[in-house]
């Protein structure tokens, strides 16, 4: 049977998959089973056929107990990675399970490579974090029979995978409620990257609190950037360069907080006296920032151990309580915000 010839629904056996493959049955069971006694050439060719016709595991049976755990990041270069880590950790340990943590960078040929090394180590579960895997490799994925669930989408998700989130919305909202009732009226946003669904829903908070507050929106003080130091900073900058600079800031990431904090400084502008900030998401380290920051708390370890919770209960066959799960978000008032000082935030350059 050729690979181009595999029908939609057929069950393909591993006498089939070794036949195509051109050797034999256990050699197929070795690669199947991530034994590592196959060279990397054969292991190669087979896995590609195993993808190719989504040859399935056996199911596990009711009750049977996960062993590994794979944990996947788009990156790994934050804080906020670190949080979700611990949470996953701290359930899995518990459990007994171990996990495996990887970064596919948003790369097609790195997800391809993951699930090679998924299969290679027969991981039982999958929690993937603020990522999207192209639909081919979703199907993939789900034919090998590997519970997935999803914290944070990146998009919207297959209705049949469950998602764990933070109530991204009301925490904008109530951010920028916070700036509101210190008396600014002219806050400025610097956004996180719209191609994900927690940005978007925190700028619509935020956008929702002005009107609510009978602001018109100017999307002039809306930059982008991209949760990173470097996106605050700069978009800090841009918004002090207006003709008419905001009293206060609102950073949808902590870490853009900080790099808005830094800008600010290098200005000669104190916080709060010149310009008020509030961040997202309530890092270990803001607390300890100059001066600590007022912050919206998402429960990042949280959303780690309900994700693994969840992908333990897929893997004993059974099905969580809820397929779409939303974390409450909190206002944590610190030293970073005050009612707007009667001097303006200039924009005097560096």
């Amino acid at each position: 049977m050729a690979a181009h010839e595999a029908e939609p629904g057929v069950k393909v056996t591993i006498t089939e998959i070794a036949k195509e493959a051109g050797v034999s049955v256990p050699t197929v069971s070795r690669v199947v089973n991530g034994r590592s006694d196959v060279s990397p050439t054969t292991r190669a060719r087979v896995e590609d056929l195993l993808l190719r016709y989504g040859y399935r595991r056996r199911a596990p049976a009711p009750g049977t107990r996960a062993a590994l755990l794979d944990l996947v990041f788009n990156d790994l270069d934050s804080p906020w990675a670190v949080e979700i880590i611990r949470g996953v950790e701290e359930v899995a340990h518990a459990a007994g399970v171990g996990t495996v943590v990887s970064a596919i960078h948003g790369r097609s040929g790195d997800a391809r490579e993951w699930l090679r090394n998924l299969r290679a180590r027969a991981s039982d579960g999958v929690v993937l974090v603020t990522s999207a895997l192209e639909p081919v490799l979703h199907e993939e994925l789900r034919a090998l029979g590997v519970p997935l669930v999803v914290v944070d989408p990146a998009g919207s998700p297959a209705l049949d995978v469950p998602t764990v989130g933070a109530a991204n919305w009301s925490g904008g909202m109530a951010a920028t409620e916070h700036l509101l009732s210190l008396g600014h009226r002219r806050i400025g946003l610097i956004a996180g990257p719209p191609r994900l669904l927690c940005s978007r829903a925190r700028l619509d908070g935020y956008r929702a609190a002005l009107e609510g507050a009978g602001i018109e929106p100017d999307d002039s003080l809306v930059v982008p950037g991209d949760f990173h130091p470097e996106s605050g900073f700069t978009g800090c900058q841009a918004l002090l360069d207006l003709p008419e600079p905001p009293t206060a800031l609102f950073a949808a990431s902590d870490q853009m907080a900080l790099g808005a904090i830094e800008a600010l400084r290098r200005r000669g502008l104190r916080v709060p006296e010149d310009l008020s900030v509030v961040g997202f998401d309530d890092l270990p380290e803001v607390r300890w920032s100059a001066p600590p920051l007022t912050t919206i708390r998402q429960p990042l370890a949280d959303m780690g151990k309900l994700a693994v919770r969840t992908v333990l209960r897929l893997a004993r066959g059974e099905q969580p309580d809820s397929p779409r799960v939303e974390l409450g978000t909190e206002l944590v008032v610190r030293s970073s915000t005050a009612p707007p000082s009667p001097r303006r935030a200039t924009s005097t350059r560096p």
